[in-house]
Parts: C-alpha cells; sequence; structure tokens
C-alpha cells in the first residue's frame, strides 16, 4: 500500500506518492507558493488561504490520479496564523511566519518595537515555558498584535495553514499536532499556555484540541472513497523525522538555513528553543544558523562583473580552491541575515597575500563549523552525543567542510543525502504507526 505525503512550505508545496513497502517517493509534484496579497503596511505578509488551499488540491489531485491512496499525511510551515469563524471559513488572511510588523515602534517617536514590549510582559519561566519560542512571525506575537491594535475579530478560533487546509479537505474540527503549536504551549504540562494566553488578551479565543501523530482527525473524499488523514506536523519535525534521528545523535542540518538539534526524552530547558517531538519527547534546537544563503551572497559578490556565469562551473571552482586552502588569518563572519549568530557580518583580517576565493570560502566555512559546535554545546554541555547526523547536502558538496566539522566535534558523522526529507518523514511516520500501510 501507499500514501500521499503533503509538504505546506512556504516556496512552494509539493506532495509525493510514497511507497510503503519500498520506502520509495514514487511521484513528487509541485504549485508555488502563493504569493503574498497587496501590503497593506510595511512590514506585512499575507497570504490568501483559498489560494493555498487550491494550491494543495491541484497537488493531491495530480498525485491521486495514480490510485487511491491508504492515507494522507501533512507537514507545514510552522509560525504564522489565520482565524476562522465557528463555521471554519477563514475571516483572516494567512499571516505568514515572515510578517515583520512587531518589529516596528509601537508610535511615531521612535520607541521600542511590539515584539521587544510583548518579550518584557513575559517572566522568563514564561518564556522558557513557551520554548524561547517569540519571534515576529510567531502565532502569539501576531494574534498579540492583533488584539492590541483592536483588529482581533470575536469568536474566532486561531489555526496554522497545515490545519486549515485539513478542515476543508475533510470538513472536520480543526486539531491541532503539538509540534505546531510553536510558542503557544507551556511545554512543562504540554497543554495550552492559559495564563500567558490570558495577558496578552488571548483567552477568550477557542483553541483547537489538540492530537497525536497517529490520531485520524478527519476524512478526505478521493474520488468517493474516504481516505484517513492525520494531523498536520510541523515541517522542521518532520525533516528530521526523514532522516531516522537518534536520540543518541546531535543533528546538523545545514542548507539554506541551517540548525542545531538533539532529541531529549523530557522538558529539559536550555540555551536553546525548545519544541515538541513525537512520542511525547522533546526537541533542544538552534535554528537560523547563517549557512547557504550567506554563502550565496559572497558567490553573487565575486561573479557580479562576470556575465554569463556558469553557476555550477563556477562553484566547483569554488570547491578546488577551498581545498587547496588553508587558516590564513581571514576571518569570514556570515551572518548577513538575522541569525542566531547576529545581524550584521563581517570580512576582516585581509592582507594582500590572503584575500582569494579559497581562503574567503575556508574562512566562511570555518566560521560555520564553530558555530555549530558553539550551539552545540548550548544544547547539550555534556557533550552526550554519540556521532553526527548531518543533512542539507552541503556537507557533501564540500570536504572542506566536512573536515572542519570533523576535527571540530571529533566523533563519527551520519551523512543523509535525501532529497526530500520532509515527505520521507511523513512515510517513516506512517511506518512506525502501521495502521493501513
Amino acid at each position: 500500500m501507499d500514501l500521499i505525503g503533503l509538504d505546506i512550505g512556504s516556496s512552494s508545496i509539493k506532495g509525493g506518492r510514497l511507497n510503503c513497502r519500498t520506502g520509495a517517493i514514487e511521484r513528487v509534484e509541485r504549485e508555488a507558493f502563493p504569493g503574498p496579497l497587496p501590503a497593506g503596511s510595511a512590514g506585512f505578509f499575507e497570504v490568501s488561504p483559498d489560494a493555498i488551499l487550491a494550491a494543495a488540491e491541484r497537488v493531491l489531485a495530480r498525485i491521486s490520479s495514480d490510485g487511491q491512496p491508504a492515507q494522507l499525511r501533512i507537514c507545514s510551515q510552522m509560525g504564522g496564523v489565520l482565524l476562522v469563524d465557528g463555521s471554519g471559513q477563514a475571516v483572516t488572511p494567512y499571516l505568514s511566519w515572515r510578517d515583520q510588523r512587531a518589529l516596528f515602534p509601537q508610535d511615531d517617536t521612535g520607541g521600542q518595537s511590539f515584539l521587544d514590549d510583548l518579550r518584557q510582559r513575559l517572566g522568563d519561566d514564561e518564556f522558557e515555558e513557551l520554548g524561547k519560542e517569540l519571534k515576529p512571525g510567531s502565532a502569539l506575537t501576531l494574534l498579540a498584535w492583533l488584539k492590541q491594535t483592536g483588529q482581533l475579530p470575536r469568536a474566532v478560533q486561531p489555526l496554522t495553514i497545515g490545519d486549515f487546509v485539513i478542515s476543508q479537505l475533510c470538513g472536520c474540527e480543526p486539531r491541532l499536532h503539538r509540534t505546531h503549536a510553536l510558542g503557544l504551549l507551556n511545554l512543562r504540562n504540554g497543554d495550552w499556555h492559559e495564563s500567558v494566553l490570558d495577558r496578552c488578551g488571548l483567552g477568550g479565543l477557542k483553541w483547537p484540541r489538540l492530537a497525536g501523530e497517529h490520531e485520524v482527525i478527519g476524512e478526505w473524499d478521493c474520488s468517493g472513497r474516504a481516505i484517513p488523514v492525520y494531523p498536520a506536523i510541523g515541517d522542521q519535525q518532520a525533516a528530521l523525522k526523514g532522516i531516522r534521528l537518534r536520540s543518541e545523535e546531535l543533528s546538523l542540518n545545514i542548507s539554506t538555513g541551517s540548525q542545531v538539534s538533539r532529541i531529549t526524552p523530557e522538558f529539559q530547558p536550555g540555551a536553546c528553543q525548545t519544541r515538541c517531538w513525537f512520542g511525547g519527547q522533546y526537541l533542544n534546537t538552534v535554528t537560523h544558523i547563517p549557512a547557504g544563503r550567506s554563502l550565496t551572497v559572497l558567490f553573487e559578490l565575486l561573479t557580479e562583473l562576470g556575465g554569463g556565469v556558469d553557476e555550477s562551473a563556477a562553484w566547483r571552482r569554488i570547491a578546488q580552491s577551498v581545498d587547496q586552502s588553508a587558516a590564513t588569518g581571514l576571518q569570514c563572519d556570515l551572518s548577513f541575515f538575522a541569525a542566531a549568530t547576529g545581524d550584521s557580518g563581517t570580512i576582516s583580517g585581509i592582507s594582500t597575500e590572503n584575500l582569494t576565493v579559497g581562503n574567503l570560502f575556508y574562512s566562511a566555512f570555518t566560521f560555520m563549523a564553530d558555530s555549530y559546535h558553539r550551539f552545540a554545546i548550548q544544547l547539550d554541555p555534556a557533550q552526550k552525543w554519540d556521532q553526527l547526523a548531518v543533512s542539507g547536502g552541503l556537507v557533501q558538496r564540500f570536504e572542506t567542510l566536512r573536515r572542519l566539522l570533523l576535527s571540530r566535534f571529533g566523533c563519527g558523522m551520519r551523512e543523509v543525502a535525501a532529497e526530500e526529507e520532509t515527505l520521507s518523514g511523513l512515510l517513516n511516520l506512517a511506518e512506525e504507526c502501521g495502521d493501513g500501510v
């Protein structure tokens, strides 16, 4: 038997036909994630929920044309929020996790941002219980902003975009998986953080019931057959499930951005974010560590005057140059975007002898390896992992980065080259459940 996996991502909505016998992803279909609506104000990033639903339905229609699946599993972008009425219809756009309105001053006097004010209203214990998740596009932040600005409708229910899609596909009551309730749960008891929600003026909202990853929460009508549907899970957790991350491993996911993660059997807050994992466990993680996106900034600078550059060939030349380089005193801080390492990158220690392409990228890889090691120790000061689980592709692409990681961590490395990690994670969850597959 097989199933359909659907990933509602930020750049695309993709689905795949997942073969439970072979473990293969036999077909992948994609639709671009709908673009933002015309901005009502600076920093707004709102998307039509109906457009997202329509794109998801088109993907599902193409995949299901090969035959009816045994089940449907979904993962989705975390953060962001939309509001629905009592009949489940959207009464607001989807306010994306990319929305930045909470960063602007609250008045024309240049005062502190709404996000800073909200953080000050939360005690340190409460912030820790929320998993240290409070960002501009967090559901809590966006809902509190709507409340404070008098734009929060009455008698509405907050949903993630994944849960909205499921409720519309199935015509069912929305149910929320804990990996999706980012920054809204009290991680000490696993339920909605009622005291924080009350203080933010959100206590009167109707919050969805929480559901486990192996609970059927609705049925999707696929050509006349009722297909069981499970709650949407967070895309980060889906990707790590896709590489079969073990509790004894330290995950380094290195792609456009990167993150360091470790499964913990219980709530163990530290100098990091904490999120829900599966089976009642947790995930300690540091996200938004500079990686491929920042490397692209360097690449575009170096090729700006080239004209008609063969990018693949240029990256191969960079890799060859890096392999012939070593530490020269040149330093490159890749924090070109707001990140866990800061928001102001630098290139320093330049001399006439060391400013070469190979040395520049060597110093960038050194910064990455040092950052991963530093954040890993924040996650687990005792360093109890037995090996690294490295995914995302950059390590396979650059041997020098691989060597630097091995030298920093001094342990074994399991490299995972899966192209569709989130879809693989949905398949692995279905295999664990064993119901209907």
